[in-house]
């Protein structure tokens, strides 16, 4: 894994983002000699889930729902569906009711 420092990375920008996309690893980026960010490559179909997974607040929210199902207060999303589309028969059937009358 490559470094590179704060004043490498303003002189050499577009050669180092080209680094990290062709030999695709990251750099990680100092500034004193002290690691203060990274380049990471991006692969670009998976760019929606990489954004999502690194997002503290949506990882942070799934770790709760994941806690929220292990202790029964909430469904997984299979058993929601389900019932959404047992409630939306049942919808059907009462206005199919209402209309023959």
């Amino acid at each position: 894994m490559a470094a590179v420092n704060v004043r490498e990375l303003a002189r050499n920008t577009s050669k180092v983002i080209g680094d990290v996309a062709r030999r695709k690893r990251p750099a990680i980026i100092t500034r004193g000699g002290t690691p203060v960010a990274a380049v990471v490559p991006i692969d670009a179909d998976a760019l929606d889930d990489w954004i999502l997974a690194n997002a503290p607040a949506f990882v942070e929210g799934m770790r709760k729902a994941d806690a929220d199902l292990r202790r029964g207060l909430t469904v997984g999303m299979d058993k929601a569906m389900l019932g959404a589309a047992a409630k939306a028969g049942r919808s059907a059937k009462r206005k199919a009711k209402v209309s023959r009358r």
